[in-house]
């Protein structure tokens, strides 16, 4: 073993899971400052407006970091599998950014939800909005029901948009 090996495990404590509270302190350290570069890396991509991608990013990404402070998992390559996540979901980012089949793909599309002012009840079901919900969504955009909306979607990030008879 080298000796910057043997310094690494005599800081942040050994693969086997065996740390003690200071040594889990400074893989919680490390691992917030990984963390931070990781949302400085995603920016509002993965905690802005969530889509598929970016909730699956974060769960595993969050998964990855807490197995690495607890010490279940060997430090060094968790956090390098960290920074490959981190690497992949911006790579996906931009990729999804240039072609738009790959944008479906990994982020999904809008669901139009409402069709020359009357709901589509099918397309409701197969979203999971129910009537309820479509209602919050317009009281919380302004408006009382959906006299004078010509069209509703819900958008991939989980928003619902609506077009209405003045929009033009």
């Amino acid at each position: 073993m080298s000796d910057a090996s043997e310094l690494l495990h005599l800081v942040i404590g050994s693969e086997d899971g065996a740390i003690s509270w200071w040594q889990m302190s400074i893989r919680g350290a490390l691992i917030f400052a990984v963390g931070v570069l990781a949302v400085r890396v995603a920016a509002s991509r993965a905690f802005g407006k969530w889509t598929p991608l970016d909730i699956i990013f974060a769960v595993i990404v969050g998964s990855n970091l807490s197995r690495a402070m607890t010490g279940s998992a060997p430090f060094m390559p968790t956090l390098i599998a960290s920074l490959v996540l981190v690497a992949i979901h911006a790579v996906l980012a931009l990729a999804s950014a240039r072609w738009g089949w790959l944008s479906f793909l990994v982020k999904g599309g809008r669901v139009q939800l409402v069709r020359n002012g009357e709901p589509d009840t099918a397309a409701m079901r197969k979203a999971g909005v129910g009537e309820g919900d479509l209602n919050m969504a317009l009281r919380t955009q302004g408006h009382a029901d959906l006299s004078g909306v010509r069209s509703a979607f819900l958008e991939r990030n989980g928003d619902m948009t609506f077009i209405t008879d003045d929009d033009g």
